[in-house]
């Protein structure tokens, strides 16, 4: 009976060590900022915080009374890069480098309770912020109007460690599926569902939703977007030709108003003196 306490205890300080807790995906572009929010547990007193990443990276030490608190930045790497906004103490990372990606780990040393809480965040770091997610749909029709799709989803410039989810919305329910290819099929009478890709770990990035009756029901439907593309671009071709035949034909008859102001030039000289020779001599005295 004794023991029971201390085996208690034990098992509070491991489900507080942060052990087996998946770290929060974070995403931030490379030469910006990002903040790395740290929850401490209400009505609790902080000792210190440890914040490291590879290796140490900082301790700060609450103040008492309104005092500010006192930060040891230890890692030279984040020197002058790094903040702790109050009253939190969230660790705020500035001109992001590639060096900056990876595993983040917060340590709040509650002095209350005498135990410690770990937190863990995965930062990655992109060149440039992504895309919205996009879907490519591929389906076959089958008889009595059903039809078979297969929905594909990708994001321009992602990297290898891009996850991907489905999730199909009904009337009032929801399903989930993980992968970038989901297949599924629809028959008339069947309730309409829409399909949204979202991307991990772009912040859950959703795409916008794709419905499936319509694919199927609608053999054009898929095709009407690009028909109105090629519309607009086959128009856009139309007015540039116009336009090229046009200054040509300018081009042209400025050319060759050139070359006949010289002829037209020299008709008129010949005329004046073909009057002149025309004109009868004086007689001699």
């Amino acid at each position: 009976m004794c023991a029971f306490p201390w085996l208690l205890l034990l098992l509070l300080l491991q489900e507080n060590s942060g052990d087996g807790v998946d770290p929060e995906e974070v995403v931030a572009v490379l030469q910006e900022s990002i903040s790395l929010p740290l929850e401490i547990p209400p009505d609790e007193e902080v000792e210190n915080i440890i914040w490291s990443s590879h290796k140490s990276l900082a301790t700060v030490v609450p103040g008492k009374e309104g005092h500010p608190a006192t930060v040891m930045v230890t890692n030279p790497h984040y020197q002058g890069r790094v903040s702790f906004l109050d009253p939190s103490y969230s660790l705020h990372i500035s001109n992001l480098s590639w060096e900056d990606s990876g595993l983040y780990q917060a340590q709040v040393n509650l002095r209350t309770s005498q135990i410690s809480t770990m937190q863990q965040y995965n930062l990655h770091v992109y060149r440039e912020r992504l895309s919205e997610p996009q879907i490519t749909v591929n389906f076959e029709s089958s008889g009595e109007g059903a039809c078979s799709m297969s929905l594909v989803c990708s994001v321009e410039k992602a990297g290898m460690d891009m996850t991907y989810s489905w999730l199909s919305r009904g009337h009032s329910a929801y399903t989930f599926h993980e992968g970038p290819v989901l297949s599924t099929s629809w028959r008339p009478g069947d309730s309409a569902l829409s399909y949204t890709c979202r991307a991990n770990p772009i912040s859950n990035i959703s795409s916008r939703p794709i419905p499936d009756g319509p694919f199927c029901a609608d053999p054009n439907y898929a095709s009407e977007k690009p028909s109105i593309a090629f519309c607009l671009l086959a128009k856009g071709l139309l007015i540039f030709l116009l336009l090229v035949i046009l200054a040509m034909g300018l081009w042209v008859i400025r050319v060759q108003k050139r070359h006949k102001m010289p002829r037209m030039k020299k008709l008129m000289r010949n005329r004046m003196k073909l009057r002149k020779e025309a004109k009868p001599g004086s007689s001699p005295a």
